[in-house]
């Protein structure tokens, strides 16, 4: 059998997906990805085939922060031809990608609408999945807030996420009927409803990020899709943890950090009485002249670092917060943007790190969050959460993939005998 994986985001939403094609190769079949074009050569250079879809995500992501002003929501019919051009593209570019699969798994990031449809269109299944649960409408949790949206008036969470599903029809319907009429579809009625299906499943460890209804409902949770990694550490990262007691990591992933964050986090560092190593990231962050007991790293083995530090302060990620908490380590997550407040309560409700506000922290605030997560009884509750942690997510979604491709092959052999 043959997968198509799709979304478009970076390297952590992509991530997963990886783990998810590996299991695939390891069960003796075939995944492709048709991803965002900045993982081109990490993606190949796992062996799996690769189709671009979308922009470049690390300029968009890793632009600088500052700005004159923040410009005004763009209107319906601003957003409309947008909406338009991007369905169509993504219409062309997953159906050639999906040509001799048996299927497409699309993930949410910023979202492959059209994946659905061009599986109809083709006569393939069709699965969506997303890595945290205030993706999926809930009474149980609000959408993520829009710009421009004015929620202050609304009752309760089932308002919000009518309101969101009519954000996704005005925005979205025109242009996907359109593109589904072109290829002999009927027209979908809600947007959302459509993209998401009845039953999607939720890659994310049910401790760390339970689905907040009962269990074997609508949505199918199994664990975080975690791609094995067993590269060492690099030579001079290594020569560095060696060097003294455990540091104190602090990475941000793709996301936008002002230059001005590295120092910050190098004097936060000093009075919390850690050294410090600090991912560069997509934000290029760096330290003018070098720092006493700091060092700037590029990418790296997430789960071989963080079983060796004090604490990991991050944004907030699904798989960074997911390997943190799997190591063991004790969190201090500064959300930026999307389901990020949501990973940043969870860590703060198990008692296993701190929430700090979100934005760009300064050297205070992030001294005395640290100083919260470095508590012996924070430590402790991150160790003993550590073993609960599933491993087997990205193996349990192979099976239950490869096994829905079977019976509905049998299906369509019953049906035309």
């Amino acid at each position: 059998m043959r997968v198509l994986l799709s979304t478009v985001g970076s390297r952590g939403d992509v991530q997963p997906l990886v783990a998810l094609a590996s299991r695939m190769r390891e069960s003796g079949h075939e995944a492709c990805l048709c991803v965002s074009p900045d993982l081109r050569d990490w993606v190949e250079g796992h062996g799996f085939p690769f189709t671009p879809i979308g922009k470049q995500q690390r300029g968009m992501l890793s632009a600088p922060v500052a700005q004159p002003a923040r410009p005004a929501p763009l209107s319906l019919e601003q957003l409309r031809p947008r909406a338009e051009a991007t369905v169509m593209h993504q219409f062309t570019t997953i159906a050639e990608a999906a040509r001799g699969c048996d299927a497409i798994v699309a993930v949410a990031g910023r979202l492959p609408f059209a994946a659905r449809s061009v599986a109809e269109a083709l006569g393939i299944g069709y699965v969506f999945a997303t890595f945290s649960p205030v993706h999926l409408p809930s009474p149980h949790h609000p959408p993520f807030p829009v710009a421009g949206q004015d929620q202050s008036s609304v009752a309760g969470n089932l308002e919000l996420w009518a309101r969101d599903a009519e954000r996704f029809n005005d925005r979205l319907r025109p242009a996907l009927n359109s593109c589904r009429a072109s290829a002999g579809l009927a027209p979908v009625d809600d947007v959302r409803s459509h993209v998401f299906t009845s039953r999607p499943w939720l890659a994310a460890d049910p401790v760390l990020a339970p689905w907040p209804g009962p269990a074997g409902g609508a949505v199918w949770q199994a664990g975080a899709w975690i791609l094995p990694d067993q590269r060492p550490l690099d030579p001079v990262l290594e020569a560095f943890l060696q060097a003294g007691e455990p540091p104190v990591y602090f990475g941000f992933g793709s996301m936008r950090m002002p230059p001005e964050v590295a120092p910050v986090i190098a004097a936060a560092a000093r009075r919390a009485g850690r050294r410090a190593v600090i991912s560069a990231g997509w934000a290029g962050l760096a330290l003018a002249g070098g720092e006493p007991g700091c060092l700037v790293i590029g990418e790296v083995n997430q789960r071989n670092l963080f079983g060796r530090v004090a604490a990991v302060v991050h944004h907030g990620g699904a798989g960074t917060t997911t390997a943190a908490a799997l190591a063991g380590a004790p969190q201090v997550v500064i959300p930026q943007a999307y389901d990020q407040h949501y990973w940043a309560q969870r860590v703060a409700h198990l008692g296993i790190g701190t929430a700090h506000p979100p934005g760009t922290p300064d050297a205070d605030s992030l001294a005395a969050a640290l100083g919260r997560a470095l508590q012996p009884g924070v430590a402790a509750r991150a160790r003993a959460l550590s073993p609960a942690i599933r491993t087997g997510g990205a193996q349990a979604a192979a099976a239950n993939l490869i096994a829905g491709l079977r019976d509905s092959a049998g299906r369509r052999v019953t049906a035309r005998t």
